[in-house]
């Protein structure tokens, strides 16, 4: 089934998320979502779940104690802040079962 909409020449199958772009009315690319093509699963896993909710625990821990010892400086209250931020999106996004932050920017070295 295919959602068409009459002001956007872009198509949405309802049934694989897929977004075919018309970009001729004989032309139609195909957007496919990686996490489809590579047949990875879409949601997470509890394993994953548990890793991302224990490393958003411990940024928020270091952000906390970072807190705690600086001599309230904007440099550490900037890296403090940060890391509370990135911490508790972590636990919300384990507990939503939702890509995190850190999961978004790609693999580190």
């Amino acid at each position: 089934m295919v959602q068409r909409d009459s002001k956007n020449p872009s198509h949405r199958d309802l049934h694989s998320g897929e977004i075919q772009e018309a970009v001729s009315p004989h032309i139609i690319l195909n957007f496919t979502p990686m996490r489809k093509i590579a047949g990875t699963p879409t949601k997470g896993s509890t394993a994953h779940r548990l890793v991302t909710a224990a490393f958003g625990t411990f940024f928020t821990i270091v952000a906390v104690a970072l807190f705690v010892i600086s001599e309230r400086t904007i440099g550490p209250m900037l890296a403090a802040g940060g890391l509370a931020i990135v911490g508790i999106n972590a636990i919300v996004s384990a507990c939503r079962n939702t890509p995190s932050l850190l999961s978004r920017i790609g693999p580190l070295p």
